[in-house]
């Protein structure tokens, strides 16, 4: 589906901050920055997930839409996205993982981008936690591009979380706690880092 804005300025243009979307940022000086680039509304329940991925470790950032509609007309591209405000805390930031949401029913976990260090870790530990994993090497979320939100760390490789509508839902219903899937990417990212979790 394409989007309705092809970049943030127009999107600023055509959408009230504080009504239609929102920005939030916590910058704690860390290597590692978790992004929710299509928060709330728009893909639900991946901030509430970068944020407990973040914990009081790792700087958090989200784009945030703030009301039930169609999720395309406040989605940019990952390749495209340019929020000023998540583009400065990522000149700052060697290392970016994103959190995204798909239409997939059924409760699967796709890791991706140029980290491939970091990314096999992640799909290695969330494995070990139990979820279903489909490592990303080509094609559609597999986030390869250099332009990607999570390959702009100062680094320029980053992960990217596609975790499915499936399992987000199952979040939302109480049916299942996200800990465990916040947990388990935590333990990744220390285990990358050299530290223990």
């Amino acid at each position: 589906m394409k989007d309705h804005y092809r970049c943030f300025e127009d999107l600023r243009q055509g959408e009230e901050e504080g009504v239609d979307y929102r920005v939030t940022v916590t910058d704690r000086n860390a290597a590692v920055a978790v992004v929710a680039p299509h928060g709330g509304w728009i893909e639900p329940r991946t901030s509430q997930i970068a944020t407990a991925i973040a914990g009081s470790d790792y700087s958090l950032y989200c784009f945030e839409g703030l009301r039930p509609r169609p999720h395309a007309e406040l989605h940019i591209t990952s390749t495209r996205f340019d929020e000023p405000v998540c583009l400065a805390l990522l000149a700052r930031t060697q290392t970016v993982l994103t959190v995204h949401g798909t239409a997939t029913t059924w409760p699967l976990v796709e890791v991706g981008g140029l980290d491939m260090t970091r990314r096999d870790l992640v799909a290695a530990h969330l494995a070990q936690a139990g979820f279903p994993v489909d490592v990303r090497e080509h094609g559609r979320n597999a986030g390869r591009s250099p332009d990607n939100i999570c390959n702009r760390g100062t680094t320029r490789r980053g992960v990217q979380l596609e975790i499915s509508d499936g399992l987000r839902k199952a979040y939302y219903r109480g049916e299942r706690d996200p800990q465990p899937l916040a947990d388990a990417v935590r333990r990744a990212i220390a285990a990358a880092s050299g530290h223990r979790m």
